[in-house]
Formats: C-alpha cells, structure tokens, sequence
C-alpha cells in the first residue's frame, strides 16, 4: 500500500471508473499519493444469486440492504492505524470543507455506499460518522463517495502544483472565493477591475478580501453568522475591513409606570411583593421591562412604539400578558430576518428589592425571545430618593437592544 487510502463498499464499482480521468485524482493515483480500492458488495452476497437487499421487516415499499454482506465486506479490509468509517446516507450531517480537511490528517477512509431504499439499521454499527452531501435524496452513495474522494484528494500534499491555490479557494476560510479574471483585458465591455492590473500586491489582496466578503454576504450569509468563522483568527480583520456591510441596528426603549394600589407588581413576567403592597398602574399588566424591551426593539428598526400595536384604547389589550405581547413584537422583528444580538436593561426603583428576581426575569424574557439567556442584561439600582422614582410614585426602565441582519 501506499499514500492516503480510499476503501469503498459498493453495489456499483463501475461508477467510480469516471473518477480515474479527474485531473486531480489520476495525478495523485500517477504519484502514488492514494489508493483507490473498490469492494464490489455483490461478492460479499448470499446465495447462488448473491442477494445483499432484502423486503424491510414490517412492510413497506422497495428494498433494504442486508447487515451481512456489509460486515463480510468491511472485516474484509486491512485497517491502517489512522483510519474512519463513512457511511453515506441522506440523514447523515450534511459534509463541509472542514470535514475534509480533518479526514486528510488520516491513512485511511472506508466508504459504505448505502443504496436503494435504505439499509438495515444494524449497519450504522460500522460507521464512525454518517455523511449526506445535501438535503435531497440519490439512488445510492457512490456520487457522495466521489465528492469526499475528490474533495479529499485535493488536500493530500503533492497533489497541487501550487499549495497556495487551497488558501483561497472558496469555504476554506468559511468565505466564498473572490472574483477572478483572465486575458483579455475587455471583454464584450466587461473590464477587468483596475486594481487588479495595478501591481499594487497589497491593495489587490485587500481587494480580494473585501469582495470574498461581499460575495459571502450575498450569497451565503450564513456562513458569516456561524460561530466557527467568527472565531477564526481572519475573521477579526475581514469583518474590520468590511464593517461597512455589516448590518447593524441599535434601538433604545423608556417605560415608566405609577405605583398604585389594587395592582399587581409584574416586572420581567415575575410577580413582586410591594412593602405597601403597590403595583403598576397600566392598561396591560404593566410591566416596565417588557415594555421597554419591546420599545428598543421596534425603534431600532423605525416601527414606532408599542402604542402603535397594543393602543391602550383597544380593550383586547387591557390587562394583556406583556410577555405574550414581546413575543408578537419579535415574531414582527424577525420577519424581515432580523435576529437579537444583545439586550441590556436598567431598572430603577427605590422598593421592592428587584436584585433576587434578576434571574428568573432573565428566563422568561430568553424563552419568550428564544435566545440563551447569556445574551440579556437586567441591572436594578434606585434613583437616590429623586424623581418620581425616588419618591416611590413608580418605577421605570430603560433598555438598549442590537440588532443583526441574519
């Protein structure tokens, strides 16, 4: 044996003759750089007519591939140390550039294609991770055999000419690849960009940066949002370079309400115990928190204020949970695909101690936003026996939220 090697278990091996004319794949098979071993299951079969599917217990339609031509065929393979099992199957998670490059540190893949309907559950037993190239359903596993093989190959050592080429190339750095152009300089009135016929190295590779960036952003925003690449140590100075893409709201909310009697005392969806046994007076439960966390919301994108959407004039509003009512502000923010980045509130009160309660309102207000609760903010302090606070006659809150287009 020599270099990396690919051990495949199919019901096809003739598809993977296509692969031998890759550019890539013979020039590694030439150089000795991988191994290619197919292992066809039908030798591994059961019987004179060598049978690996069988009708699935229970009924239903199609057939299953069977657990023992499997295992005959995988305790068939000489196991090198470094060495995984891949099972294709479309309920696998779903393989990225990452993947890749974490299998080539290995010896070895083994690949199970499974085919028809399905196979039968045992089989999973083998695998060491369940691989699908997408969200849509193929006749068998050897296409996404194929796409680890070749996407795999392309990052052994020796198998580019130019290893530099990988550090570009698009998901390599969790950002698609820039724009790139060839001779002639005009072509049917498209130009190629000045800065790129410059010889200015350093200004083309800025370039280069700010349009993998905007391409990200247009086309595959979501790599941008996923937590791996904001992390990564490029990440810092791309979302630098680029911070005028970014999209980005701020909104601030106020709320003050009086302190009465013959109310309840609701702040955060918690219910308060007043020393004179207040509450706030309002046409909803009056809870200042929410409101102001609903204010800063709709003001960061222009919407108004809550009195907009819950008037005080419309009775099917009074006494209204005012948690139910944020969850009907953030169903509004989040339909143009805005997400929350962060929240921080203060409440300001003299009495009752709101400190003890911080937590559970942080609970409430994070189930109702579906976001983790790391990302809320309540802070209580009084108003130093000033103002209407401080005099007792209520208690009021302000809170500051940002938004982020997803």
């Amino acid at each position: 044996m020599s270099g990396f090697n690919f051990d495949v278990i199919t019901l096809f091996p003739k598809a993977f003759e296509l692969i031998n004319n890759l550019g890539v794949i013979t020039k590694a098979l030439d150089k000795n750089l991988i191994d290619l071993n197919l292992h066809d299951l039908r030798e591994y079969g059961e019987g004179s007519y060598r049978q690996v599917d069988d009708k699935p217990y229970g009924g239903g339609a199609g057939m299953v591939l069977k657990p023992e031509p499997i295992y005959k065929a995988y305790e068939s393979i000489r196991k090198l140390p470094k060495s995984k099992t891949l099972l294709m199957t479309p309920q696998g998670k779903v393989l990225k550039q990452k993947d890749l490059a974490r299998w080539s540190t290995l010896d070895q893949i083994i690949i199970i294609c499974g085919q028809y309907e399905g196979f039968d559950e045992r089989i999973r037993c083998l695998a060491d991770e369940e691989i699908s190239i997408g969200d849509y359903v193929l006749s068998g596993g050897e296409i996404p055999a194929i796409s680890i093989i070749n996407g795999l190959t392309r990052l052994l050592p020796g198998t580019l000419g130019d290893p530099d080429s990988l550090v570009d190339e698009s998901h390599n750095s969790s950002l698609l690849e820039y724009p790139q152009y060839t001779r002639p300089i005009t072509f049917k009135d498209m130009k190629v960009p000045d800065i790129l016929v410059s010889g200015n190295h350093e200004e083309i590779k800025s370039w280069r940066r700010r349009k993998s960036f905007e391409r990200t952003l247009e086309r595959r925003s979501d790599l941008i949002s996923n937590e791996n690449y904001k992390k990564s140590p490029q990440s810092k100075r791309i979302i630098k370079e680029n911070n005028q893409f970014m999209k980005f709201r701020i909104g601030n909310g106020y709320d003050i309400h009086r302190l009465v009697e013959d109310r309840d005392l609701i702040i955060g969806g918690v219910k308060l115990h007043h020393p004179e046994s207040l509450g706030l007076d309002g046409h909803s439960d009056a809870d200042v928190l929410s409101h102001s966390i609903m204010d800063a919301l709709l003001g960061a994108l222009s919407l108004g204020d809550i009195g907009k959407y819950f008037p005080p004039s419309d009775e099917k509003w009074k006494n209204a949970d005012s948690l139910f009512l944020l969850s009907k502000v953030i169903d509004l923010i989040r339909q143009d695909g805005w997400e929350i980045n962060n929240i921080d509130s203060v409440l300001v009160a003299e009495r009752p101690k709101i400190m003890p309660h911080i937590k559970l309102m942080k609970k409430n207000i994070s189930e109702i936003l579906n976001i983790d609760e790391n990302l809320i903010g309540i802070k209580a302090t009084t108003n130093e026996k000033l103002g209407p606070e401080g005099r007792e006659e209520g208690i009021s809150c302000h809170s500051v939220v940002l938004l982020e287009k997803k």
